[in-house]
């Protein structure tokens, strides 16, 4: 294998023999050059790995230096090496992308450090995770076969989360593949997890059940108002937990992070788990209480979601809370309704409660069926991943979150529900009046394979809407999704390889509720 070459240039470098020394000991080649012209005249004739550079030299000078080299190679990393401990030649120096910065006097391992981070890290990342995943593997899988309480549920979905997000600084396709099976493997237990105590979770008292979609308002958002305190309550509506992982880098700088996580109520979608957030009631006693928005007809998010301005006033009534003020609620839909946000936020903050509806990465999960080229730009989990954080990135709502970070507020991010990458349909039987979602029905007669979905029989058992007496509802497990027998093979083939939400895995409904506090 060819040796990763180094050029060290210092005008003092005969100083420097032990740490050369040290360095080839290790398996680096490494070049010298006393002067800067010298140094760049090598890099032009032969290329180097990395550059080891003096700030300060007699003539050309580090930065005069690093410039040229980054014109001759922006790809070529640069550590530069100064005696100059002044803040304003740091901060010339990453204005000019340098890559790493040293202060004399240097020792051989601080030199080895640096060189492997920069060098070597993608390597030595692949071959830890490569050691560490067989054995947390086996973890998981002995983990499975022990009695499961739902934080064992989290703590299984947090670490398979945890890996894949990791993954995609280190592409390796067969550890990515025996991830995505250990996590189909996880679903199918979870799927019969859910099934066995899903009804027992629905009709207990709320301490002796995990937390749900409408527990949320209450536990997180209801005692800092209570306290005084002003919060901006944020649902990004679709967002899974590997998706908010990917997300958390762009806070660091500005908040203190704290993460809980809840079980989405079912079926996992927008009209049943949102309304049961900001209402604080399932879908039963949401029907009883406002009967209109649970009319006949066809499922619609849009319609049955209006109410959500008015359902967390009520919610927070009924709590016994009196605000000196109405919450203040939108919703951002589209480019405009962000900066329009993003522009007026401060008259958004008068009042003590600020709702905001984010609904971007459920149209990216719906376009992606729709749009062949979204499918081609997100093919998988980790692209749906990257895809996501390059929207944020260059979003109003990223720009509104820094703002907040200057604001005397307390924030709340949660999810609705998350989604799911559909690969298998199973056939499904219903009249004309059943409902058209692909990962959760209900209608009359619903017929539909057993192992592939959870049956509900009686509505109010699962604290769902009645609507009429003969009414079912079916929920799809796994990675199943609902097809009807009419143009099967042309509705199997459409849908297979979306991201749809509804059904039950641990990707739709366990969801992170994050606290940030501004640093």
């Amino acid at each position: 294998m060819n040796k990763t070459r180094i050029l060290w240039v210092d005008d003092e470098i005969e100083f420097l023999r032990p740490h050369i020394l040290f360095l080839e000991g290790k398996g680096y080649e490494v070049e010298t050059a006393t002067n800067a012209d010298d140094g760049l005249e090598m890099i032009k004739q032969s290329g180097f790995d990395l550059v080891l550079l003096d700030e300060s030299m007699p003539g050309k000078d580090g930065l005069t230096a690093l410039s040229e080299i980054k014109e001759l190679d922006r790809g070529l990393p640069v550590i530069m090496i100064t005696k100059n401990e002044e803040e304003s030649l740091m901060e010339d120096a990453i204005g000019a992308h340098i890559d790493d910065y040293l202060t004399k006097p240097v020792n051989p391992s601080q030199i080895l450090l640096a060189a492997k981070k920069i060098l070597d890290s993608r390597n030595i990342s692949q071959k830890k995770i490569t050691r560490d995943y067989p054995q947390e593997l086996n973890k998981i899988t002995m983990q499975l076969m022990s009695h499961m309480s739902p934080d064992d549920w989290v703590d299984i979905f947090r670490r398979i989360c945890s890996w894949d997000v990791e993954l995609d600084s280190v592409p390796d396709q067969e550890l990515r593949e025996i991830i995505y099976n250990q996590r189909r493997e996880c679903n199918v237990e979870f799927g019969k997890y859910i099934e066995r105590n899903y009804l027992k979770w629905v009709n207990a008292p709320e301490d002796e059940r995990p937390m749900l979609s409408n527990d949320i308002v209450k536990r997180y958002v209801y005692p800092e108002l209570e306290q005084g305190n002003k919060v901006v309550f944020i649902v990004i509506d679709c967002l899974r937990l590997d998706q908010w992982m990917a997300l958390e880098k762009y806070f660091y700088e500005f908040y203190t992070i704290k993460t809980d996580y809840y079980f989405s109520i079912l079926p996992t979608a927008t009209p049943f788990s949102r309304n049961a957030i900001f209402s604080g009631l399932f879908p039963s006693e949401l029907e009883a209480r406002y009967p209109e928005m649970w009319a006949q007809g066809e499922d619609d998010d849009h319609s049955r979601n209006r109410h959500e301005s008015e359902l967390i006033y009520d919610q927070l009534r009924l709590l016994g809370l009196k605000l000196r003020q109405e919450p203040r609620y939108t919703k951002i839909v589209n480019v405009n309704e962000g900066r329009n946000l993003d522009k007026n936020l401060d008259s958004f903050l008068d009042s003590p409660l600020l709702s905001i509806v984010v609904n971007f990465v459920d149209i990216l999960a719906h376009s992606r069926s729709d749009l062949p080229i979204l499918k081609e730009i997100a093919p998988n989990e980790s692209s749906y991943r990257s895809l996501t954080c390059s929207w944020f990135e260059h979003s109003a709502i990223y720009n509104i979150f820094r703002k907040l970070a200057e604001k005397d507020v307390t924030v709340y991010v949660t999810s609705d529900h998350g989604s799911i990458r559909c690969m298998r349909g199973t056939k499904v039987l219903g009249d004309r009046e059943t409902s058209t979602n692909l990962r959760y029905k209900y209608g009359r007669n619903l017929k539909v394979d057993k192992k592939h979905a959870f049956y509900i029989a009686n509505p109010n058992e699962a604290r769902l809407p009645q609507r009429n007496f003969n009414i079912n509802y079916i929920v799809s497990k796994e990675d199943y999704y609902f097809v009807y027998p009419t143009n099967y093979h042309k509705y199997l083939s459409y849908y297979r390889d979306s991201f749809q939400h509804g059904g039950i895995s641990l990707e739709e409904m366990v969801l992170p509720i994050i606290r940030l506090d501004p640093k």
